[in-house]
């Protein structure tokens, strides 16, 4: 949640094949104000999907979403299910409790210096108060205070992100973007209401969306999205099919990631609407 559209998705689809539609979510790149918070939840994203296919005159689409993108598109199609020809899912995310305490506590096991450096800077020890401590200061007025735990969050994300640390990408006090704010308020935002879901909501409503054929890609070593989440909503859909990607972590910019994405839409295009 928080994190923009990029025009480097598009280029996961053929576009002589595929009408692509990219969007932001509330809050969030080119959406209005940056990192808002008011009104925005679950359902009223699930709500702009739906009317910007109705907007765009859209019979039926295929969903397309990593990480926090696959909670979105899942519980979209599990609202719209008529509306959804199929699912290309990557980094699966479906923000269960253990899944956020992973991110939050589980990460330093993998990842210890960059943990330190997370917890470090809202002086978090044994507390577990981390997401609510980021989250007061993430929301503070003044602006010192907000943007350096939005750095301090960002890069702890970043750093974990692939299967080898991206060194060169470090934000900081006299670097840091509105969207880089607008994502980690965003994201602590979620996590602090728990995805906006009741517990184990996606599991427990998947037969809506049981049959509808779904590509699942998945880093091997994925640290942020572990691949046993992955491997539940698989088993719990009896048309999808799971591709591990055996040198790879969370990133769809990584070359075996980007890979099997396009390969997915690639052989998306036999669906008819």
């Amino acid at each position: 949640p928080g994190a923009g559209a990029s025009p480097n998705v598009r280029r996961f689809f053929d576009p002589n094949h595929y009408r692509i539609i990219i969007f932001d979510q509330r809050g969030s790149g080119r959406s209005k104000p940056s990192g808002e918070l008011e009104e925005n939840n679950t359902q009223e994203l699930i709500n702009d999907i739906e009317t910007l296919r109705n907007y765009l005159g859209i019979k039926k689409w295929i969903i397309f979403g990593g990480s926090w993108g696959s909670t979105l598109g899942l519980l979209y199609g599990q609202s719209h299910p008529e509306n959804c020809m199929g699912f290309i899912l990557r980094g699966i995310f479906l923000f269960s409790e253990d899944e956020v305490n992973w991110f939050l506590y589980g990460m330093k096991k993998i990842f210890p210096e960059y943990w330190e450096k997370f917890s470090n800077h809202v002086e978090e020890n044994e507390s577990k108060q981390l997401l609510n401590k980021y989250y007061n200061q993430l929301n503070h007025r003044n602006p010192n205070i907000h943007n350096s735990a939005a750095a301090a969050w960002c890069n702890y994300e970043s750093s974990c992100s692939r299967l080898l640390s991206n060194n060169n990408y470090n934000v900081s006090l006299s670097n840091i973007r509105a969207e880089d704010l607008a994502m980690a308020r965003i994201e602590a935002h979620y996590m602090i209401h728990k995805g906006f879901l009741k517990k184990n909501q996606i599991i427990k409503e998947i037969h809506i969306i049981r049959s509808l054929p779904s590509i699942i890609i998945q880093g091997r070593y994925d640290i942020i999205c572990p691949i046993s989440t992955a491997l539940k909503l698989s088993n719990s859909l009896d048309n999808s099919e799971l591709r591990i990607v055996p040198n790879a972590g969370h990133s769809s910019m990584e070359v075996g990631i980007r890979n099997e994405l396009v390969k997915a839409t690639n052989e998306f295009k036999k669906l008819r609407n």
